[in-house]
């Protein structure tokens, strides 16, 4: 919940422009997800920022010559009387191919359940939208011995019902709970056995082929001194990236080191 004026966003896409100037990130998606009274100013901003790449990815997508809209939050249905909702067709006609579902902010501060992210996930997937899924243990979870239990529990949950042909639209965000806006991160062998643990749930409820698809990323607190240990040497997919996406300079960084 930032750029809280129309004066302070334009700061920072202006800033963000001359960041992204005359880069080349063929090895990377770029995914953006501001505030929804933001959205619209975002799409007409960055649309053509990020120059085309011919190749397609080894994960067998073809990936955009500009940076992708996202949104951090949307509800399941798709129009109705729901007061104060933005429903997944709303976000696909404005032009978001991403959703965050699940963060860890959702879930401690709005009660959010697995069964709300299962909803949500279902709605975006029927409407073209990829959900970004946050799954992850708090610190009080981690210290019981509980993160394998946890993780089990959301990823199943949050993928009741989805179809194994939609697993290439999935995202999964490993983000322990613990090190959002901590500046505590993960040993890179404790984020890998996360890795490997979401690998194993969903080729159980997938098989091979189509979990082979399915991007898992890291999320918390995410820096540039961190992306090694947390994202690079564990092989992660990629990162969510929370505070340092507000400063431009750092979260190109990051992103020039993922895709190296």
């Amino acid at each position: 919940m930032h750029l809280l004026s129309p004066i302070e966003r334009d700061r920072y896409l202006d800033t963000l422009e001359k960041e992204l100037k005359g880069k080349k990130f063929p090895n990377a998606e770029v995914v953006i997800c501001p505030p929804f009274v933001h959205l619209e100013a975002f799409k007409k901003r960055l649309g053509k920022k990020i120059h085309p790449v011919k190749s397609p990815t080894s994960r067998g997508a073809q990936q955009s010559n500009r940076v992708k809209l996202g949104a951090q939050n949307v509800f399941s249905e798709n129009k109705g009387s729901f007061t104060g909702e933005v429903s997944p067709m709303m976000l696909k006609n404005l032009g978001c191919e991403y959703v965050i579902l699940g963060h860890s902010e959702r879930r401690k501060y709005f009660s959010e359940t697995d069964e709300e992210v299962n909803r949500k996930s279902l709605g975006c997937l029927k409407n073209g939208l990829k959900p970004i899924i946050c799954i992850g243990e708090t610190g009080i979870e981690r210290e019981m011995g509980e993160t394998h239990k946890i993780i089990t529990r959301q990823v199943k949950e949050a993928l009741k019902n989805v179809s194994r042909t939609k697993a290439e639209e999935l995202v999964l965000a490993y983000e322990p709970v613990w090190a959002v806006g901590s500046d505590n991160v993960p040993e890179s062998n404790e984020t890998l056995s996360a890795k490997l643990l979401i690998k194993k749930i969903i080729t159980g409820m997938f098989g091979k082929k189509y979990a082979e698809k399915v991007r898992i990323i890291y999320g918390g607190s995410v820096s540039v001194k961190s992306t090694k240990e947390t994202c690079v040497d564990p092989e992660m997919d990629g990162a969510l990236i929370g505070r340092d996406s507000l400063v431009p300079y750092e979260f190109i960084k990051i992103v020039e080191i993922i895709n190296n």
